[in-house]
């Protein structure tokens, strides 16, 4: 299976380029969707969901045309949005029954195996007579993967399926999503680097609208061997090292102490530190690429 995005563009009317030019080739698997929030993650995702048209561009499921053909990828595709909603007063089981019968699965037997088989794999089948309002979010998202995995999609999206759950449950999704892409095409679309680097094989990301780096995350992170320092300072020298122009890419608190990563080819004093590349360092880096500003606005503190 293959999904192929081909010179995607998406311009809203107040004038927003969401998409510009993107072109993906996404296999069997995890793939990862990294981004900033508006860097036009939810409109690529929307719009490979048929929930929205593109101005131009082409996508292809294997031999289907997503764009031109939008019921037919419907019939093969799971969909998590950002914004998943539940109503308040109906179970579980409840839901999830009269989804998989929306879905098209209309014998009542068949309906109910399903439905627990589900259940059971997203570890809710306790809790199945209780109401979706009193669920926790991990719960939720659990609930949402459920009735995304209904009819065996051939193509799963998840949207931002980790924000907002705390450790233990981000973990339990972890698991579950991996899972899951064993044999399908999973997109998980996220502003999470560590979501990124736990589940996924393959990866792109995206800023303001356009593919800044397509690969494996392992051989995004070995570019930039060699090109990383990092360095101990006061917080209040961090605005000296900026106005002396030294290319910061990000900086994280230890101890108590900040620390500043730089990207240069040669070690900018012989205070600095060689640092191990991560994909953090690597998202930070592209995202300050072409933009002046950038040394600023991508220092965390």
């Amino acid at each position: 299976m293959q999904l192929e995005i081909k010179n995607l563009s998406k311009t809203y009317p107040n004038g927003k380029k969401a998409l510009n030019n993107v072109s993906l080739t996404i296999g069997t698997g995890m793939f990862g969707l990294l981004g900033q929030n508006g860097a036009g993650k939810s409109t690529l995702m929307r719009t490979i969901a048929t929930l929205q048209d593109a101005d131009s561009g082409s996508i292809f499921f294997d031999d289907l045309d997503v764009l031109k053909q939008p019921q037919e990828i419907r019939k093969l595709l799971g969909y998590l949005p950002q914004d998943f909603g539940v109503y308040q007063n109906v179970s579980a089981e409840e839901m999830l029954d009269h989804i998989a019968e929306m879905k098209g699965i209309s014998k009542a037997s068949e309906r109910k195996e399903t439905v627990e088989e589900l259940l059971n794999r997203v570890n809710l089948y306790d809790v199945r007579k209780k109401k979706l309002g009193a669920y926790s979010g991990g719960m939720k998202q659990r609930f949402g993967i459920a009735q995304a995995l209904l009819g065996n999609p051939k193509l799963i999206i998840v949207d931002e399926p980790t924000a907002g759950l705390d450790p233990l449950e981000r973990n339990r999704f972890y698991n579950l999503l991996s899972e899951i892409g064993a044999n399908t095409i999973v997109i998980l679309s996220t502003h999470i680097v560590e979501d990124v680097s736990t589940l996924c094989n393959d990866m792109a990301i995206i800023g303001a609208g356009e593919v800044l780096k397509c690969g494996k995350p392992a051989e995004i992170e070995k570019d930039l061997e060699g090109q990383l320092w990092e360095k101990e300072i006061t917080k209040p020298d961090l605005q000296q090292y900026i106005q002396q122009g030294l290319p910061i890419i990000s900086s994280r608190f230890h101890a108590g102490r900040m620390i500043i990563t730089v990207f240069a080819d040669e070690r900018p004093h012989e205070t600095f530190r060689t640092k191990e590349p991560s994909l953090e360092d690597a998202y930070f880096r592209l995202l300050s690429i072409g933009s002046l500003t950038a040394q600023n606005a991508n220092v965390h503190v």
